[in-house]
This record gives C-alpha cells, structure tokens and sequence, in this order.
C-alpha cells in the first residue's frame, strides 16, 4: 500500500476500536499511576494485588484468565511484585503449576493503597459522569467478552 493510499484511510483509521481503547487506557492508567506513586505502585500492579488478595492464593493460569493478560506479561510483572516482596509464588499440586498468593508486606501495600484509589476512581468517574462511566462499563464489559469468543 502506498503512503497516499494510508493517508485515505486515516479518517477510518482514527474510528479503530483497539487503537481508541488502547489510548483511553493510557490516559486513565496516567491518571492513577501519578496518584498511586506515593504508595510505590503503578496501576497495573495494584490491579494484580487485588485479584491475587481476592482470589487468596491462585494459579498464574486462573489469573490470567482473570485478568485477561497472556501468561508472559503476566509472569513479568508477578515476578517484579514478588522481587518487592509484595507476593509469594509457590509450588501447586504439581511440579508444573505455580500458587500465587500476598504476602503480609503486600496486604500492607495493598490496604495502604486501597483508599487513593478509591480517591483516584471517584475522580475518574466524577469526571466521566455517572450516566457515562454506568454505559462505558457495560459496553468494556461486553468488549472483554468478545476475549472469550475468538
């Protein structure tokens, strides 16, 4: 394709669905990362604590099916929390499978963390505007299906 024939479809291009929802994710991440910083936690690593904290003690292969994120960037970022001694991995049933479960340092994190992010979401959806934020959910909870149906 020649770079004229780009440029044509720039408008189209600008109405793409991962395109748009990979920006609007940067911009919000942005948001609670700078918010996040005095606890020493990026977003993404808040939202792995909370899942392994909920799950209690979990495979990486339950959480990442959990947090819809393939096992590798997943396994990335487990390590770096468990290097911060926010997180244990341990031997599962088998050799194979690998528990992941807080520590008493990360539910200390994590708690500590709790409040500015719930300082952080009533900011973002305060902005948004309830109506909004009520039709985004649904519509982002209807994209994350569309994960199971490939």
């Amino acid at each position: 394709m020649k770079n004229k024939e780009i440029m044509k479809k720039m408008p189209e291009l600008q109405k793409c669905v991962c395109f748009n929802l990979k920006k609007a994710t940067r911009a919000v991440t942005q948001i609670y990362d700078e918010r996040l910083r005095p606890c020493g936690l990026r977003a993404t690593q808040l939202t792995i604590l909370f899942v392994v904290g909920t799950a209690e003690s979990a495979s990486i292969t339950h959480l990442s099916q959990m947090l819809v994120m393939d096992r590798t960037t997943l396994t990335r970022n487990l390590k770096l929390l468990e290097k911060n001694g926010l997180i244990e991995i341990n031997k599962g049933k088998d050799n194979r499978s690998r528990m992941v479960s807080l520590t008493e340092n990360g539910l200390q994190i994590t708690e500590k963390a709790l409040p500015v992010w719930e300082e952080t979401q009533a900011y973002v959806t305060t902005q948004l505007g309830k109506g909004r934020w009520d039709v985004l959910l649904n519509n982002l909870s209807a994209a994350i299906a569309l994960a199971g149906k490939k």
